[in-house]
């Protein structure tokens, strides 16, 4: 899938984001409606609130569609340990550190958050894209 990361800056911060990733939780936009707001056409104001609150609500993002980098160039740190939660009937979500690769060892991502698909059914596997919802896919 092709890869058309959007993004939003300030001279404090700037916010991409990455809709091949997004699976549409909506922290963001309960988090700060002020900056996250689907119905801009600019649907993301980094002016709208601290650098501080905009990582903060960043980093609760569970697909890591929404990253972060502050103007001094500090990224997000991954949490300290890797953890995988799997979600009631729904992606496996990863936190930390993580590199995913392929059956041959190559890097298909590498990044701090990602929702992982468990049904089977996503068109962009190894990412959830929510297919779950629609195959009626229950965990046992």
């Amino acid at each position: 899938m092709a890869r058309r990361i959007q993004q939003y800056s300030n001279s404090q911060i700037t916010v991409t984001f990455d809709p091949n990733l997004c699976i549409h939780a909506a922290r963001c936009l309960w988090g700060l409606p002020e900056v996250f707001d689907v119905g801009r056409r600019k649907w993301i104001e980094p002016d709208a609130a601290q650098p501080g609150e905009i990582a903060n609500t960043i980093e609760r993002c569970p697909s890591g569609a929404l990253q972060y980098e502050f103007a001094d160039g500090t990224l997000e740190l991954p949490d300290r340990e890797p953890v995988a939660r799997a979600q009631r009937d729904g992606p496996l979500y990863v936190r930390g550190e993580i590199t995913i690769v392929d059956a041959e060892g190559g890097e298909i991502a590498n990044g701090t958050r990602f929702a992982l698909c468990r049904c089977g059914q996503s068109a962009n596997k190894p990412f959830c894209d929510n297919s779950h919802r629609d195959a009626g896919f229950r965990a046992e």
